[in-house]
């Protein structure tokens, strides 16, 4: 039987308070150990490293030896050497540390491109507003070189100056992440090339290269590719095109490659009108009107508004195909076409031309991506209210004169405030690991796994002033999703790069599966996607299924991207690219019909959005925001809410606000929507809008006035109007 002593457990305590106050003393006095504290610090792991090494002391099997060396003979120095051995085994890059800061020394990139820095380049900065003729004076510099490569942003301006190009008997092949077009019947590359700005070449010379939108070197995910472009491009002219703003940062990058920068200033030319007064309703709407919206939710809930009154409208929005996108531009353009009036997001910012004459701003507040990777919702930027802006009234297009305004009054100072202020200069360009630094990193850490080594890299990265390192959350990401895949670094790396949106369930799941059928050996061939895809596809029916062709395009252009990096295992990219086009003509359809879409939305109130209570499990950017839409719910939530009849805490969206339009209360008990007046239902079949409810009640009120004969109905259609079908 055990017996308590008092004197023992009183040595216990001594001995463990004095172990405890040696480990204290250790860590603050120690100066080895304070030199590793301001060495670490910035990793934000030191402090909790502490506690583990106290842990070590204290329960390790070093303790009879720390007995007899420090509490009884020794100083507490003597704790380094189980310190150090601890802290090797915590922090492996301790071994390799001064290798390690030579390969993240990112503080000159120009060394980095030999071919570029061989050659004395001309740089011409041509720096203007949106609509100023400044990338037509570059492609025109570009058209009449004997060789040259354009880089733009997007792949709908890469096929336009590719197009342009032919079409002026220049012979210019087109390169993007997903195609490779050659124009040469036998295969050889022609003199001069059209690409996305991430695939340009550094090593291939040139004699004119053209970089669109240099502004885009700030890009906190992409910019990195305009800084390898400014620097790495081998061309003896080198044309720059973009706002003013990044005039200061290029002088200086260029300063330090010796290189001068020769600066064409360009106004625009034709004149753009900020109006004094609102929209306030969609009845207000004119020919050749855009309305700009910065979420789904409003692009559906505007455009049935809209085709409630009887008026077609074109739709584009950021996930639409380029092929979509192309349609509905060209409908809107069409002057024998019905269809005159627009509604899109930003990404008609850039690479689509469309003859508006009055861009109306839906809202001001914008979702983005902050540095740490963070969603916030802040009104846009100069930047982006001025590039919006000015894609009214088009040099090009049938209206000379733009104009532009808001929806809603209130938000009319706000715009002309952010249009007033001057743009901030652009202070630093974007970097980002190369895949030879990440293996050279691996080398002297071969544990650790891609998404540490990543932020390995990151933590122990030194750039100038500059520069910055591009957020890599996205890399990461995929990094830890396919780390359990057995894959070589540089196949591991090639995945994460991928060009995907990673809040698409579906497009994670196939990019999941690419990399396990690739890690296998197993060709991905056209027969296994056709499985994968569900293919042959039908029209969508809902907005979950339009939502959905457009998540399994994704999937198409991810094989296509990796088809020309593993050819081998990516067989039938022909293949691919039909039915790909065959896809497009589907969503094409759906979008046409987007309206009925919106209708045939089950669980979704009459302003085409889902209402989300307060305790459903997502993440929310503001307590007052709680729309979502039907492709943000995660795939279980998603059947739930599509076969539910009854909405919670429903708040009418801001889209609604123009019209005067309360959302219907979609009723659990479906016998009651069969009760519901006439009225009530063109209301929540989007066919009837109050104000036209309204003007039909002041005709009936003239006729029955008039003729005495007439039933007014006033009542129940007004009952009706709110959508309540049953009340009265």
């Amino acid at each position: 039987m055990y017996t308590f002593d008092p004197l023992l457990c009183f040595f216990r305590v001594v001995f463990f308070w004095s172990v405890l106050t040696l480990v204290y003393m250790f860590w603050y006095l120690h100066s080895p150990v304070t030199v590793l504290k301001l060495d670490f610090f910035f990793l934000g792991f030191f402090f909790f490293f502490f506690l583990d090494t106290r842990l070590y002391c204290i329960i390790g099997l070093m303790i009879a030896n720390f007995l007899k060396s420090v509490c009884l003979l020794g100083h507490v120095d003597d704790l380094f050497p189980f310190f150090l051995r601890h802290a090797k085994q915590i922090f492996p890059m301790l071994d390799c540390m001064d290798d390690l800061r030579k390969i993240s020394d990112l503080r000159l990139p120009p060394n980095w491109y030999p071919e570029a820095r061989a050659i004395q380049r001309k740089i011409v900065f041509h720096a203007g507003p949106t609509n100023s003729g400044k990338t037509h004076h570059a492609i025109q510099r570009y058209l009449a070189a004997k060789s040259g490569i354009y880089c733009g942003p997007l792949k709908l301006l890469a096929h336009e100056i590719f197009q342009k190009s032919n079409n002026a008997s220049v012979p210019c092949d087109l390169v993007t992440g997903e195609e490779r077009v050659l124009v040469d019947p036998e295969g050889k590359q022609a003199t001069h090339v059209a690409c996305t700005i991430e695939m340009c070449s550094v090593t291939t010379p040139y004699e004119v290269a053209v970089i669109d939108e240099i502004q885009m070197i700030k890009d906190p995910a992409r910019g990195w590719a305009w800084t390898r472009a400014l620097l790495g491009l081998s061309a003896e002219e080198v044309h720059i095109c973009g706002e003013a703003a990044a005039i200061d940062l290029v002088t200086e990058l260029m300063y330090s490659t010796g290189e001068e920068v020769e600066v064409r200033n360009y106004k625009r030319l034709t004149p753009i009108t900020v109006l004094d007064y609102a929209l306030e309703s969609l009845d207000n709407l004119r020919p050749g009107d855009c309305i700009v919206c910065f979420s789904k939710n409003d692009i559906y809930s505007v455009s049935r508004q809209i085709e409630a009154r009887g008026i077609e409208c074109a739709v584009i929005y950021g996930s639409l195909p380029p092929g979509t996108k192309l349609t509905q531009a060209k409908k809107f353009n069409d002057p024998d076409d019905p269809c005159k009036i627009l509604v899109a997001t930003d990404a008609i910012g850039m690479g689509l031309n469309l003859s508006i004459k009055r861009i109306i701003f839906n809202s001001l507040i914008k979702p983005s991506i902050n540095e740490k990777g963070e969603k916030e919702m802040d009104a846009i930027t100069t930047s982006q209210a001025l590039q919006i802006s000015g894609r009214a009234g088009r040099f090009s297009s049938v209206f000379k004169e733009g104009e532009v305004t808001t929806m809603h009054r209130d938000d009319l100072v706000l715009l002309k405030e952010i249009l007033n202020r001057s743009v901030p200069p652009i202070e630093t360009a974007g970097l980002h690991p190369t895949a030879e630094q990440i293996e050279m990193f691996a080398y002297h850490l071969p544990d650790a796994t891609l998404s540490n080594l990543m932020d390995i890299f990151v933590s122990l990265s030194q750039v100038d002033g500059l520069y910055f390192v591009c957020n890599v959350d996205d890399f990461k990401f995929l990094a830890d999703m396919i780390q359990h895949i057995p894959l070589n670094l540089r196949v591991r790396y090639v995945f994460c790069t991928a060009p995907i949106n990673k809040k698409q369930p579906f497009v994670c799941t196939s990019l999941l599966k690419f990399a396990r059928q690739f890690s296998r050996n197993e060709p991905l061939t056209f027969d296994w996607l056709c499985r994968h895809t569900n293919w042959p596809l039908v029209p969508p029916k809902n907005i979950k299924d339009l939502v959905h062709l457009e998540a399994v395009h994704d999937v198409f252009d991810l094989y296509l991207w990796l088809s020309y990096r593993f050819m081998d295992m990516f067989l039938d990219a022909s293949l691919v690219r039909d039915i790909q086009k065959e896809l497009d003509n589907i969503i094409q359809i759906g979008v046409r019909n987007i309206t009925r879409l919106i209708r045939a939305s089950e669980a979704t109130s009459v302003s085409g959005a889902i209402a989300v209570p307060d305790d459903f499990p997502l993440q929310r950017t503001e307590v007052k925001d709680r729309m979502l839409n039907l492709e943000d719910l995660p795939a279980a939530n998603q059947e739930q809410f599509s076969s539910a009849t009854k909405v919670l805490g429903q708040k009418r969206i801001r889209g609604s606000k123009a019209l005067g339009y309360k959302p219907a209360e979609v009723q659990s008990n479906m016998k009651s929507h069969r009760q519901e007046s006439l009225a009530a239902r063109l209301v929540r079949e989007g066919l009837l809008s109050q104000e036209m409810l309204k003007q039909l009640e002041k005709e009936w009120q003239v006729h029955h006035n008039n003729n005495g004969n007439f039933p007014t109905g006033t009542k129940d259609d007004q009952n009706g109007s709110k959508g309540t079908g049953n009340k009265k």
